[in-house]
């Protein structure tokens, strides 16, 4: 097939004809009609995306590479922050944020074990799985409604000489209270992590300078599961301004080495073997000293292909995001009476994940989900709902110990057991936003 053909005219053959495939059988459009189904988020892509995709395979580096570089640069600075750290999944981000602020390193600000992060627990489990995983204390406290992130009015109460850090996401897209949070940690000498997973492209405005959530904390986490902002099948970010953060990050994500060399690229220090490190040998390669008991959280090249391509996309997803919330917003108002709408954080600009409703006294969210669904519109908990109610908390709730609640969960209950959410993702068209308004008003007002 490639007889007479150098290898590049061979690999420009071949992904153009990526090319053609992938516009022929994927991207076709079919116009929506009343009661297809509806998906709370899809991946939104096209031929580039493949195109990258192949590329990557064809060079069979597999693991990071040159796509890995590009990504972690660009993204960086898309963000605005100095380092970004590629990971192989948005809870790997998680955990290697937290564990990074385990590192000695760091010295009396280190997270010791029983030491506290305040937290919530109206979420998604892996924001806090490397606390309790680690033998640190979650300290949850509550949310408001309907802004479903946490009430800064608790973070007080919350406090003890252990506390340590505050991790928190912003709640679908929607900013957490950035102002009320950061005067509260830099008040008590606090770390912050943002798990920013579920509000890529999101903007916060702090005492006149507006910039994208995840970088007001000491280390913001992504992730670029299919369901997400923008994807790259699997994969997460972690990211900082922090040099010394972005050194136990990357440790911590590379089997907790010592060494900063990339995959395949020797002694790029020239000091691979002339020092001495612990109670090692001098000049002892430097490749195999370990400073970290760390993990490979590290993706492949060919995830990372494809997040160069969604990268030059995202600016229009963000903006599709808006628009679709805004519009169904209006088309929802309707049936205001029986379901709390969501507000946006006070001097914030989300970049909507989901849309979340809470149903108002008198109406069974339970009997509303499920027509719901039958009319072919998927629906979503938020998440967890209350994540100390589930049986990962078993063991820990009988023993009386692990964690600790500051004050009532009393909104977080109500929305384990009022709330539910509908999808804004950018492949929705205005007809689909119109019959999801249509369906849920139905619903409601039945």
């Amino acid at each position: 097939m490639f007889e007479n053909q150098s290898q590049q005219q061979a690999r420009e053959e071949i992904l153009a004809a990526v090319k053609e495939y992938c516009e022929q059988f994927h991207n076709q459009k079919k116009p929506f009609t009343q009661g297809q189904r509806i998906p709370y988020a899809s991946r939104v892509y096209d031929s580039a995306e493949m195109v990258n995709l192949v590329d990557s395979a064809l060079e069979f580096w597999l693991t990071a590479g040159r796509y890995t570089e590009e990504f972690e640069t660009q993204f960086a600075g898309y963000l605005g922050v100095k380092y970004c750290c590629l990971v192989n999944s948005g809870s790997s981000a998680n955990l290697g944020a937290f564990m990074a602020l385990t590192s000695p390193l760091l010295g009396e600000r280190q997270i010791r074990r029983g030491d506290e992060v305040i937290t919530v627990a109206a979420g998604f489990p892996t924001t806090i799985a490397p606390i309790v995983q680690y033998g640190a204390v979650p300290v949850f406290v509550d949310v408001t409604i309907p802004q479903y992130n946490v009430d800064v009015t608790k973070l007080e109460e919350a406090y003890s000489d252990r506390t340590k850090a505050v991790m928190l996401a912003h709640t679908l897209g929607n900013p957490f209270d950035l102002k009320g949070v950061r005067e509260f940690c830099d008040r008590h000498h606090l770390w912050l992590i943002e798990d920013n997973c579920d509000a890529l492209g999101s903007e916060y405005t702090l005492d006149g300078e507006r910039r994208l959530t995840g970088t007001w904390g000491d280390i913001g986490t992504s992730s670029f599961y299919p369901p997400h902002h923008m994807t790259m099948g699997e994969g997460g970010a972690i990211y900082t301004d922090n040099p010394l953060l972005y050194k136990c990050i990357k440790s911590f994500r590379d089997w907790g080495r010592d060494c900063v060399c990339p995959s395949g690229r020797d002694n790029l220090c020239g000091h691979r073997f002339d020092r001495q490190y612990g109670e090692l040998p001098v000049g002892y390669d430097h490749k195999y000293v370990y400073s970290h008991f760390g993990y490979n959280l590290k993706a492949t090249d060919m995830q990372a292909a494809i997040g160069c391509a969604q990268l030059k996309k995202f600016p229009g997803f963000v903006k599709r995001r808006r628009e679709n919330f805004e519009r169904l917003k209006q088309g929802l108002l309707p049936a205001a009476e029986k379901f709390l709408l969501p507000e946006p954080c006070e001097n914030s600009s989300p970049s909507w994940f989901g849309f979340l409703l809470t149903c108002r006294e008198g109406v069974d969210r339970n009997r509303v989900v499920q027509q719901v669904e039958e009319k072919g519109v998927q629906t979503r908990m938020l998440f967890a709902g209350n994540i100390i109610r589930h049986p990962c908390f078993d063991q820990m709730r009988a023993e009386g110990t692990g964690y600790r609640v500051a004050g009532e969960l009393t909104n977080t209950d109500r929305i384990m057991r009022d709330t539910f959410w509908v999808g804004v993702y950018p492949g929705m068209t205005d007809e689909m936003i119109d019959y999801m308004a249509q369906v849920i008003c139905e619903a409601g007002l039945k």
